[in-house]
């Protein structure tokens, strides 16, 4: 190669690096952008893109940005400041302060109304409440915190699960119920013959959590929490699980029928008892409720003549 080849050949490397390690940058700074955005939306997919931003990055870490349970705020705006909140506004949408404001509904575990988890009223409200089964409407009964305290007591003592446990399970049912407009006890019921309050159980069918919600079947739900991993979350398997109920509820047009087709016999018919059991055990906290309320008012003493 003579001379003025090699003076072309470094001409050439002199003015190449440039534009490319721009372009590079550019790149660079995009994939940086698109892995961030995937994660911090935690809509897995279990496939492509998204799985690469799980992977990079866990679950674990979000989650533990997007929760802190000390903390006391009643917005998003409080929690985040402005800026974060238009974010938080972005990826979820208005279904994040439907859950979040503050609320009125006497809980055991105020806590779990703080959990930043985007609400599913977006679907159960397209329900109405004409469209449902009375027996599946909200029986009131769990409003107050001695009747909460009472099925706490009552399944703790059943399942031998930690008190504290069992408290922030019907804190769920009872927060989630008003969201999906269902009767918290009949949740509770369903988490009873399902799981035994197991948040690990599993079924051989893949049945996942305290609702034993099937993450193969609503992986689309479970996508709005950010894929069939979050299952094991009691605030987001009571809260996809009371929607299916719900719904199920208003398509066949009946509690038992819907808890039949609940248990996936839907075509058969036979659910070997599943939607009697539910009912059954519904129907002991009400008693359970009533007969408490009956005996503390027989020993309450009179205020006449007060």
């Amino acid at each position: 190669m003579n001379r003025r080849s090699y003076l072309l050949t470094d001409e050439i490397k002199r003015l190449l690096p440039l534009p490319l390690t721009t372009a590079l940058k550019g790149l660079f700074a995009l994939a940086v952008f698109l892995v961030v955005s995937l994660w911090l939306s935690g809509t897995g997919t279990n496939a492509g893109a998204f799985d690469l931003a799980r992977i990079l990055v866990p679950d674990s870490a979000r989650h533990l940005m997007w929760s802190d349970d000390s903390m006391e705020h009643d917005s998003a705006e409080e929690l985040f400041g402005q800026n974060q909140a238009d974010l938080v506004a972005a990826l979820y949408g208005n279904s994040f302060s439907s859950v979040y404001q503050k609320t009125n509904i006497a809980l055991l575990v105020p806590s779990v109304a703080k959990n930043i988890v985007p609400s599913i009223s977006h679907l159960s409200d397209k329900i109405t409440r004409e469209q449902l089964d009375a027996l599946a409407l909200d029986s009131r009964l769990l409003d107050s915190l001695q009747n909460q305290k009472l099925v706490a007591n009552f399944y703790s003592n059943k399942y031998k699960v930690e008190q504290t446990k069992i408290e922030e399970y019907i804190s769920n049912a009872v927060l989630i119920g008003k969201e999906v407009k269902i009767d918290p006890l009949l949740i509770l019921a369903v988490m009873s013959i399902e799981s035994n309050f197991n948040t690990h159980s599993k079924s051989p069918a893949g049945a996942e959590g305290l609702m034993q919600v099937n993450t193969l079947v609503h992986l689309d739900k479970y996508a709005l929490y950010g894929g069939p991993s979050e299952a094991i979350r009691p605030e987001v398997n009571i809260r996809i699980g009371a929607y299916i109920l719900k719904y199920l509820v208003a398509t066949t047009g009946s509690l038992k029928k819907g808890l039949i087709h609940y248990v996936g016999a839907g075509n058969s018919g036979n659910d070997g008892g599943y939607a009697d059991k539910v009912l059954v055990e519904r129907q002991n906290l009400i008693t359970l409720l009533q007969n408490t309320n009956s005996r503390a008012n027989l020993v309450r003493p009179s205020q006449k003549g007060a």
